[in-house]
């Protein structure tokens, strides 16, 4: 009978007690999160009552099993598993932790600062230092696992004896890895570039969706994703639109006919502008900035309060001004003089006449692409 009720009593025994403490701690941080809607650390933490759970059932058992009695023959290897879930365990309890912590901090941040550059250098910098974490704690439970083995221990020595060759070679083959995880460090404390920061890279306009240790992800504007090393980044340059104010000055260009009346021009752009919500009232104006034999060079500058509003402003000015041109001033548009061919005198054609005296130069108006992608 005790042979039943011992091994019965204490396996039964840890898990009545993880569930009764688990669910009283669920309990308790449960009501702080409702007196305390201000922070969300109290409700973060609930996501660890699974591991923390975990922890105290491992725990309890790895404790009381050679008390249980049960599996004798095999209580080594059943106390090895025991402290393998256990280490395992407090590993994940300790990231979920970090993770809330780190959490409450970058949402205390941005509670009080409203300026999204800095919120957006805090969040990429708490992404990172999450990722490390997580990173580092992997390592030490994987650590931790294997030193439980005593082969393992007794290997212990002669790895030490020989780290720095290894520590060498692993440099050497892991050299480019070793470069983005330190470029992924300065980038997240230097203040390079940011989540959600609008960048252009090789060519590319997008916006950063994602930094990690070793590659970063920008999403352009037809949705898709670029992932490239974050070495990059700190090797080459690039355009970053953020940096500082988001603010930003746009120019549209057309090329019209010498005859595009300019001063209209400039009271119509003023006019569909008023009527653009994404111009943010800073700046306008509208000059001719070339000329070449046959068009002129018009450039309308535009500002807006950020990339996207700016990209709707440009487009609105370009289409409304070549709408408003071709309707009321369709003269304007640019024209292409045309003339036929003068001969030298005494010339003859050669259907045998001769060549005929110079004539009036013709024209006519053609209508090219007015304009490409300002």
């Amino acid at each position: 009978m005790e042979n039943v009720l011992r091994p019965l009593i204490v396996v039964g025994g840890s898990l009545v007690l993880t569930l009764l403490i688990g669910w009283g701690v669920d309990r308790l941080m449960r009501q702080a999160d409702e007196r305390h809607p201000e922070t969300p650390l109290w409700g973060l933490l609930r996501r660890g009552r699974i591991p923390f759970q975990l922890v105290l059932c491992t725990a309890m058992l790895r404790g009381s099993y050679s008390e249980a009695r049960l599996f004798p023959s095999y209580s080594v290897g059943i106390g090895r598993i025991l402290t393998l879930v256990l280490i395992g365990s407090a590993a994940w309890l300790a990231i979920r932790t970090a993770a809330a912590i780190v959490e409450t901090s970058y949402t205390r941040y941005a509670a009080a600062h409203r300026d999204p550059a800095r919120v957006r250098r805090v969040r990429t910098q708490v992404t990172l230092i999450q990722r490390v974490v997580s990173a580092v704690v992997g390592v030490v439970a994987v650590a931790a696992m294997l030193l439980t083995f005593p082969a393992m221990r007794t290997a212990g020595a002669s790895l030490l004896a020989s780290a720095g060759v290894l520590g060498i070679v692993a440099g050497i083959a892991a050299q480019s890895t070793l470069s983005n995880l330190f470029a992924g460090l300065q980038i997240a404390f230097g203040d390079m570039v940011r989540l959600g920061d609008t960048v252009v890279v090789d060519g590319e306009w997008g916006t950063v969706d994602e930094i990690t240790l070793t590659f970063l992800t920008v999403r352009t504007w037809d949705e898709r994703r670029i992932t490239m090393p974050v070495s990059y980044f700190t090797s080459k340059p690039f355009e970053n639109w953020s940096r500082g104010s988001p603010q930003m000055t746009g120019t549209v260009f057309l090329h019209l006919d010498h005859s595009a009346p300019v001063e209209e021009m400039r009271a119509q752009l003023r006019d569909i502008l008023r009527e653009c919500p994404a111009w943010d009232g800073r700046h306008y104006g509208l000059d001719v900035t070339d000329a070449t034999p046959s068009t002129m060079e018009v450039r309308a500058l535009v500002t807006a309060k950020d990339a996207d509003d700016l990209w709707t402003v440009r487009v609105t000015v370009r289409e409304q001004l070549l709408r408003w041109l071709a309707k009321y001033h369709p003269y304007a548009l640019p024209r292409v003089n045309t003339a036929d061919a003068i001969l030298p005198p005494g010339t003859q054609h050669p259907n045998g006449a001769d060549a005929a005296p110079p004539r009036s130069t013709r024209a006519r108006a053609v209508e090219p692409p007015l304009t490409g992608r300002g």
